[in-house]
């Protein structure tokens, strides 16, 4: 492991499936699990006065450059939009699944523009089966290569250069990742695939991007609207991308065939950034991946709380928890995708894998 990575070493057999049952009995009773009901309805009346605030700003301000560090502010906006329906989705809000739904819906189509049927049908798979190779979408992306097999993958000479070098280009790549958010949710909505609430979506959509643009456009002159719609993008990618990569990016991988209990599969493939309450903001509770991986209806504030306690449980049944500093955590992301790029047979498999198919 990485210096700095807080490990723990194996000094109980492999857990089993009742090991979890007893770390979920452990916290039900400590009552992290409970609602908080205050401070999601803070945020949720927060998100509306923000928001108008903004565009009030927005058109106070006019047509100048100066506007680029409102594009800036906005992209900030949305992305802590989109981490708030992050939590209703994983019901952390109501105890109503319809309230945590709509909540979802609301926020994310009607304020962000991102789809959330097609956030959620990608994102359940990928707590189902974190860094399992071809089961997990988070690690099958068109632009960077996690597996060796996706690197050895036959492409044009530029394009196998690129992925030589991929490390290099991850932030940049993320500059676009906000346009394909936002695109992947409009080609889900309009296909012929299952859709929960398509017409409410459609609707919110719509109305959130040409609301949205049309705003852009009347305020602001053509080329200034261009570069402020780029930078909100770019950033809002960035940060979305940043938030995001340190959770699993660079930690084992496991075939597709691998058996792994509940516990030892979403603590293993998880990784924890350390820092203080500033860090909780800034990535919606996320650089607590280990917790939320576990109970992902945990309300966001409670993660820190718990994180001591399930530490300390993995360190008596022997699970790897391992946590770093948030730029140890981005060095790690890059110098892995880099391994995979150059042609590494194996950059980071699961050591409990090794260790089964060697016996």
């Amino acid at each position: 492991m990485s210096p700095g990575i807080i490990s723990t070493k194996p000094q109980t057999p492999a857990p089993t499936g009742s090991d979890f049952t007893e770390l979920a009995a452990i916290v039900r009773g400590s009552g992290l699990m409970r609602r908080r009901y205050g401070y999601y309805w803070t945020k949720l009346i927060a998100v509306p006065v923000t928001v108008a605030a903004a565009v009030l700003a927005f058109i106070w301000i006019g047509d100048t450059w100066w506007q680029l560090f409102t594009a800036v502010a906005f992209a900030v906006l949305f992305t802590q939009i989109a981490m708030l329906g992050h939590d209703a989705a994983h019901r952390q809000m109501f105890v109503s699944g319809k309230w945590n739904d709509w909540v979802s819906l609301i926020l994310g189509d009607l304020f962000v523009g991102m789809s959330y049927g097609w956030w959620r049908h990608k994102h359940t798979r990928h707590h189902a089966n974190p860094n399992k190779i071809g089961v997990d979408p988070d690690i099958d992306l068109p632009v960077i290569s996690f597996t060796p097999e996706q690197a050895r993958a036959p492409r044009p000479p530029i394009a196998q250069w690129l992925v030589a070098h991929q490390g290099l280009f991850f932030f940049p790549i993320l500059l676009l990742e906000g346009l394909s958010l936002h695109a992947s949710g409009v080609r889900r909505i309009f296909s012929r695939e299952k859709l929960e609430r398509r017409w409410v979506e459609i609707a919110f959509i719509t109305l959130r991007i040409a609301g949205f643009l049309t705003l852009v456009f009347v305020v602001l002159s053509p080329g200034i609207a261009v570069v402020f719609l780029a930078v909100q993008l770019g950033i809002f990618g960035v940060y979305m991308g940043m938030a995001f990569a340190p959770n699993h990016k660079g930690m084992p991988l496991v075939p597709k065939d691998a058996k792994l209990d509940f516990l030892t599969r979403q603590v293993l493939m998880s990784r924890n950034v350390r820092g203080t309450w500033v860090l909780d903001v800034a990535m919606g509770g996320l650089n607590y991946q280990i917790e939320h991986h576990l109970f992902p209806s945990m309300p966001r504030p409670h993660l820190r709380h718990v994180s001591p306690l399930v530490r300390e449980y993995c360190a008596r049944h022997g699970v790897p928890y391992t946590a770093t500093g948030l730029f140890e955590s981005y060095g790690i992301v890059i110098r892995y995708i880099n391994r995979v790029g150059l042609g590494e047979r194996d950059p980071f498999a699961c050591p409990l894998v090794e260790q089964r198919s060697a016996i």
